[in-house]
């Protein structure tokens, strides 16, 4: 997947952070997010308020997809209208909240304006809808962590991938909460060969043969009889993930499940004032 390892930022140290501290209170920041005044350190520019903010979706979801469903009565273990079409690659998929509002502000800013350290700090907000599925299915350890690979080019040109900074948060907030080395963050397992065109605009049936034979595994060993946590920033149709789980599953993964920070539908569109 990529040329060289991700590389994302170390802990500072306690001199750095007392550092960072007194600079952001002499010289404080913007957040991203709301653009209000930021004086905490190593927050990754979001201010306290709009952390807070950040809310997950508490509603109804398909059981499968995990697609946020508008109705409330909706019986545990029900289809979403896809689902119940056509099964995807991966067994299921999560998200942590609706892309709208600031959580759609946030993932903006990680997407293209170089937040590699927000990105590992919302990465860690993935652990709350993985400890839910968990709890609901009783999920054994060890996992490999995977992101969804960028291309070289696009991630040379970005100068990282947004996924592998979400992915490293998770991993690390998944080793610190349960005191394990079972979840383990793997950047290189899964390769993008070629460079596609951006999903969005693009109908349900062109999302998937955007990304059709797109994926490869670098190294069938290390999937083998494994299971996989797959990490995106956005999850819209599915398409892409359910293509990154055909290839993991191809190589000899056991199960595959899809954890995205934000969820794109149209049943909640985003509205600014939100």
């Amino acid at each position: 997947m990529h040329a060289e390892e991700l590389q994302v930022p170390r802990s500072a140290s306690l001199p750095r952070q007392f550092a960072e501290s007194m600079l952001a209170l002499l010289l404080p920041a913007s957040c991203v997010v709301c653009s209000g005044e930021l004086t905490e350190s190593l927050s990754g520019g979001v201010c306290g308020g709009c952390w807070r903010a950040l809310e997950p979706w508490t509603g109804a979801v398909c059981s499968r997809c995990g697609l946020p469903l508008a109705s409330r009565a909706v019986m545990a273990g029900s289809l979403c209208a896809e689902c119940r079409l056509e099964r995807p690659h991966y067994d299921f998929a999560r998200s942590y909240g609706i892309y709208a509002g600031k959580l759609r502000k946030a993932v903006l800013e990680l997407k293209f304006h170089r937040r590699e350290r927000l990105g590992v700090r919302l990465g860690r907000l993935l652990a709350e809808p993985w400890f839910a599925l968990q709890a609901a299915l009783g999920f054994d350890e060890p996992w490999l962590v995977l992101p969804v690979p960028l291309h070289r080019w696009r991630e040379r040109e970005r100068g990282y991938n947004q996924a592998g900074l979400l992915a490293d948060g998770l991993a690390r907030a998944l080793r610190g909460r349960t005191a394990s080395a079972g979840f383990r963050l793997d950047s290189k397992a899964l390769e993008r060969k070629r460079p596609t065109a951006p999903q969005s605009g693009l109908s349900v049936q062109a999302r998937r043969e955007n990304v059709r034979s797109v994926f490869t595994v670098t190294a069938p060993k290390r999937l083998h009889d494994r299971d996989v946590i797959l990490v995106d920033d956005v999850m819209t149709t599915g398409a892409t993930a359910s293509a990154c789980a055909a290839e993991l599953k191809r190589a000899g993964a056991r199960r595959v499940i899809v954890l995205a920070l934000a969820r794109a539908t149209p049943q909640f569109p985003d509205i600014a004032a939100r």
